[in-house]
């Protein structure tokens, strides 16, 4: 019974370190299936994370208390000495941890998953160079910087893009003589997130 809890308790853990990093996964699993409109679907599982990485912490530490405690009561010899399934070991119990915390981590290093972005390079006049700084809802982490700034590229005529999902903003250099704003709301907007507010200057 109580090896079983210690199976429940791992998984436990670790669907509350997926839940913590839900909102960050899924930009990328959107990137890759090539569905930019569901990128930012879960963003509202983002005000929870410090909830879920709580569970995820007392969750292992509950666990790694009951594993060692069992440890323990074996060396005692209170227990005959059993045949554990790899799920009941330590390794096992490691291997969930380690899973874990790679999950909790994931908001900062997934941009390296996403594919560089460049955008077009040519000569523009300052008469046709303009700026607008949009303010975004719906990122949560470096990931969906990188989708937005991805998203955004793909419009012809975009010189530079930078966006800050602490901000929940993007500032975008463009030529005027071939994009408009509109066009980069659209492409912001396809991709999954929803432009809130824009501020055109030259």
């Amino acid at each position: 019974m109580k090896n079983r809890n210690k199976q429940k308790l791992a998984g436990a853990g670790l669907f509350a370190a997926f839940a913590a990093s839900l909102c960050c996964i899924t930009p990328l699993l959107a990137l890759v299936a090539g569905m930019g409109g569901i990128a930012s679907s879960l963003s509202w599982l983002e005000p929870l994370r410090p909830f879920f990485i709580g569970i995820t912490v007392l969750v292992l530490g509950f666990a790694w208390y009951q594993q060692l405690e069992t440890k323990k009561e074996i060396e005692c010899d209170c227990e005959t000495d059993e045949k554990k399934s790899f799920l009941q070991t330590k390794k096992f119990l490691g291997l969930v941890t380690v899973l874990a915390a790679l999950l909790l981590a994931f908001p900062y290093y997934s941009s390296v998953f996403y594919p560089a972005t460049s955008a077009n390079a040519a000569v523009v006049s300052t008469a046709n160079m303009q700026q607008v700084n949009l303010k975004i809802n719906g990122m949560t982490c470096t990931g969906c910087e990188t989708n937005i700034n991805k998203a955004v590229s793909k419009v012809s005529g975009i010189i530079k893009v930078k966006s800050d999902y602490k901000t929940g903003s993007a500032v975008v250099r463009f030529d005027s003589s071939k994009a408009s704003v509109a066009e980069i709301v659209n492409a912001v907007n396809a991709a999954g997130y929803k432009v809130e507010g824009k501020d055109v200057t030259n």
